[in-house]
C-alpha cells in the first residue's frame, strides 16, 4: 500500500495543516505497517516557477523542436502525475494564503494536469483527504464570508477533475492564538482545531480501510 502525502505550508515547523495531516497519516501508518509514504512538500521544496509554461508550450511543438528545458518540464509533469496515479490513498495539506489557493499547490496541480491531461480522472475511486486551514473566519455571517477562494478550487480539481473519493477537513481561525486582535476568538479557534484533529483521525482510519 502506498500513501501519497503533499504539504504546501510555507511554515512547516508551526503548520496547523501539517499537524492535522500528521494525525491522519499516523492512523493510516498504524493500519499499514508495511506500507510506504511518498512525500512532497511544496512549501519547503517548491517546484520551478516556469515549469508549467514550459511543459504546456512543449505540447505545441514537435518533439525534435522542443528545447531541453521543455523536455525537462515534461518529464517533471509526468513524474508528478505518476506519484498521484500510483497512490492507494492521498493526503493533501493546503493552507489558504491571501484569500486564495497556495501558489505552490497551483503550480503543482497545473503541472500534474499538463502531465496527465486536463480531464484525466487519475484519482478515480482513490480515497483522498484534503486538509485546508484558514487564518481567519470565512463562514456564513462573518465579515469575510465568501472570501475563501481556495477551498472551492481545491474541491473542483481533486474531487471533480481527478474524481477522488474526497473527504474535506477544514479548520479556520488558525491565527487566533498569535494575533492580539483575535484574542476573543481563541476559545472558538481551539475548539475548531480539536474538531479538525478528531476528524482527521477518523479520516485516516477510513483511508486505511479503503
Amino acid at each position: 500500500m502506498n500513501l501519497f502525502r503533499l504539504d504546501a505550508s510555507i511554515l512547516p515547523s508551526t503548520s496547523v495543516s501539517s499537524e492535522i495531516a500528521d494525525r491522519a497519516e499516523a492512523e493510516w501508518t498504524a493500519a499499514n505497517p508495511g506500507g510506504t509514504v511518498t512525500r512532497r512538500h511544496l512549501g519547503a521544496d517548491p517546484l520551478p516557477s516556469d515549469a508549467w509554461a514550459l511543459a504546456t508550450t512543449a505540447g505545441f511543438a514537435a518533439e525534435p523542436d522542443r528545447t531541453p528545458a521543455q523536455r525537462e518540464a515534461l518529464d517533471l509533469a509526468a513524474a508528478l502525475g505518476a506519484e498521484l496515479e500510483g497512490a492507494d490513498a492521498v493526503i493533501l495539506a493546503v493552507p489558504l494564503y491571501n484569500f486564495g489557493v497556495s501558489q505552490h499547490f497551483k503550480a503543482w496541480s497545473d503541472l500534474v494536469i499538463a502531465g496527465v491531461g486536463a480531464t484525466t480522472p487519475l484519482l478515480k475511486g482513490t480515497p483522498a483527504l484534503l486538509v485546508t486551514t484558514l487564518g481567519g473566519g470565512y463562514g456564513p455571517g462573518t465579515p469575510r464570508e465568501g472570501w475563501d477562494h481556495s477551498t472551492p478550487y481545491l474541491e473542483r480539481v481533486v474531487g471533480d477533475i481527478w474524481q477522488a473519493d474526497l473527504t474535506l477537513v477544514k479548520c479556520e481561525l488558525t491565527l487566533a492564538a498569535t494575533t492580539p486582535a483575535m484574542e476573543g476568538l481563541r476559545e472558538m479557534a481551539a475548539q475548531q482545531r480539536a474538531e479538525a484533529l478528531d476528524a482527521a483521525r477518523d479520516a485516516g482510519r477510513a483511508l486505511a480501510r479503503a
